[in-house]
């Protein structure tokens, strides 16, 4: 007797085949699939109006083209498989324990379906896929970073510069970069970065040269 494919052996194979895709893109880290471009960064930015000032070729421009990949898609793999293994094993336990018309039973298994494809990028974008995972170089390049300095820099010392980088306030020691005094609160540009310090011209100097 020759056996006839049904609806449940359909399900069952869904289930079937999103269940392991879903657990082999888990272990080989398939997630990463599908992911966007953010905008550019204001230090980046800023590096490209100061690039002429600075005498960096292409330095201080590089955040200016680069954006930073920390969001994902939600119609990549992972969360593709994991809707046919909800979708099949709901389809496959109303076919086969409730008496409900087939075209409702693929409604629900459809929506069933839906809910853990969400569930699944929801976890993948707020667990797995962490914001450092995706760190670029260029976002954290200091040439061409606006600062003010919050502890003055005397005339060939050091002092310090406070500025924002990803969106935190950091400081660093800083230097002059023609060796003369900036007071507290000056806006300036840091046109090279050497061994922890950064050497930083006046703001207005660099406009003002431009």
């Amino acid at each position: 007797m020759t056996h006839l494919f049904t609806w449940a052996d359909f399900y069952l194979v869904c289930f079937a085949v999103g269940f392991c895709f879903s657990f082999l893109s888990f272990v080989f880290g398939s997630f990463r699939i599908g992911h966007r471009m953010h905008p550019p960064h204001l230090h980046g930015h800023v590096g490209a109006h100061v690039h002429a000032g600075i005498g960096q070729h292409g330095t201080g421009a590089r955040g200016a083209v680069r954006g930073q990949a920390g969001e994902i898609s939600p119609f990549n793999f992972m969360s593709f498989m994991a809707f046919i293994a909800w979708f099949g094993g709901a389809g496959f336990l109303l076919t086969r324990y409730s008496s409900l018309w087939v075209g409702f039973e693929l409604i629900v298994s459809i929506c069933v379906g839906l809910v853990g494809g969400g569930i699944v990028f929801l976890f993948m974008s707020k667990v797995l896929i962490s914001r450092e995972e995706f760190m670029d170089p260029a976002d954290y390049e200091m040439v061409g970073v606006l600062g003010s300095i919050c502890s003055p820099i005397r005339e060939g010392g050091t002092g310090e510069l406070l500025y924002s980088q990803m969106g935190t306030r950091r400081v660093c020691g800083a230097r002059s970069d023609d060796g003369k005094a900036i007071p507290k609160g000056s806006e300036v540009v840091v046109t090279r970065y050497e061994r922890g310090l950064a050497y930083v011209r006046l703001w207005s100097d660099l406009s003002e040269g431009e």
